[in-house]
C-alpha cells in the first residue's frame, strides 16, 4: 500500500493559474489528496476553485501571507494522517510523473527532510532563472544521475516527510511572504535532516521575477532577520552575521539601485537591525523554538 500525500497549495488572487495547477494535480499517476488555503482572494480564485468536487478549500478571511496559509494545510494534512506533505505554489504545474518520482526518492532516504524537482519556467524547457543559480551552485550528489543535495531549494514545490515537520515544526510565522522557506531550510540542518532535488522529476514555475525598492528593502530585512535567528549559530555569532548583512546588502544592490537608493536602504536596515535588538527577547524564544521544533500554527 503506497503511503499517503496530500497536497497543499495556497492561492491568492491567483485564477489564472488555477485550473492548470489542480488539472495537473489531477492527473498525477500518485494518488494524492488535495488542499487549497485561499488568502481571501478578491478575484475568482474560489468560484475556480468550487468547480472541482474533490478538492478541500479552506477560506481565510484575511491574506496570512505564504508560510502561515500554508501551515494551516499542512497540520489538516497530517492530522488526515499524510506521510508527507506536496507543498506547491498557485502559479505552477506538475507532470504526471513528478510526485511518484519525488515519493520514491524520500520514502527510501529517511535522512533526506524536503525534496523538490527540477524547476523549469513557463515554457517547459529552460530552467528557472532563480532554480538555476542555486542548482548550479552546489555539486554535492547522492547520485549523479538522482538526487542533487543542496542548503537551500525555494518552497514553490517541495515534498516534506511527516517526520521532518514533526521534528523540524512548521513554517515560523514572523515571516509574512519572504524568507520563511530560507529559515525552515536552515532548521532542517539544524534537526540532522538533508534537502535534496530529484533530476526526474519537474516542475514548471509560471513567474517573472521584479525587483523594486520595496521588494528589495523587505526581502533584505528578512535576509537580516534570518541571519539573527538562524539557530545553526550562537546567538553572538548570529547577531554578527546580520550585521554584516547590514552593510553587504546595500553593497550588493548598489549596482542596480544606484547610490541614493543604496544608502537608503542601508539607513532602513540599520534600524531594523537596532529594532530587532530591542526585542531580544522574541528572538531567542524564536531560537528556542526552533531547537526544539514547536509546532506553531495560525488560527484566525
Amino acid at each position: 500500500m503506497k503511503k499517503k500525500i496530500s497536497v497543499v497549495v495556497v492561492t491568492y488572487n491567483g485564477e489564472i493559474w488555477i485550473n492548470k495547477n489542480i488539472d495537473s494535480l489531477l492527473k498525477s499517476n500518485y494518488p494524492i489528496d488535495i488542499i487549497v488555503v485561499d488568502n481571501a482572494s478578491t478575484d475568482q480564485s474560489i468560484a475556480v476553485l468550487k468547480e472541482y468536487k474533490n478538492i478541500q478549500i479552506i477560506q481565510n478571511n484575511t491574506n496570512l501571507g505564504f508560510g502561515k496559509a500554508n501551515n494551516i494545510g499542512i497540520d489538516i494534512a497530517i492530522k488526515n494522517g499524510a506521510d508527507a506533505i506536496f507543498l506547491l505554489n498557485q502559479d505552477t504545474w506538475i507532470f504526471e510523473n513528478t510526485i511518484t518520482n519525488l515519493a520514491e526518492k524520500l520514502f527510501k532516504n529517511p535522512d533526506l527532510g524536503i525534496v523538490s524537482p527540477m524547476h523549469y519556467s513557463a515554457d517547459e524547457t529552460i530552467l528557472d532563472s532563480s532554480f538555476k543559480t542555486y542548482y548550479n551552485k552546489h555539486k554535492t550528489e547522492v547520485d549523479s544521475n538522482s538526487i542533487r543535495i543542496v542548503p537551500f531549494v525555494n518552497a514553490a514545490a517541495w515534498l516534506v516527510s511527516k517526520e521532518c515537520f514533526q521534528k523540524v515544526g512548521y513554517f515560523e510565522p514572523i515571516f509574512n511572504h519572504y524568507g520563511e522557506d530560507r529559515n525552515f531550510c536552515d532548521r532542517v540542518h539544524y534537526h540532522k535532516f538533508k534537502i535534496g532535488i530529484v533530476k526526474n522529476a519537474a516542475i514548471c514555475h509560471d513567474r517573472i521575477v521584479k525587483l523594486n525598492g520595496n521588494k528589495i528593502l523587505l526581502q533584505s530585512q528578512y535576509l537580516v532577520l534570518i541571519q539573527i535567528i538562524n539557530c545553526n549559530n550562537s546567538l553572538f555569532k548570529a547577531l554578527l552575521l546580520g550585521l554584516k548583512s547590514v552593510f553587504g546588502l546595500p553593497k550588493f544592490h548598489f549596482k542596480s539601485q544606484g547610490f541614493l537608493k543604496s544608502i537608503y536602504l542601508f539607513y532602513k536596515l540599520q534600524l531594523y537591525y537596532f529594532s530587532l535588538l530591542l526585542d531580544i527577547k522574541t528572538i531567542k524564544n524564536i531560537r528556542l523554538n526552533s531547537k526544539a521544533g514547536t509546532n506553531r500554527i495560525y488560527t484566525q
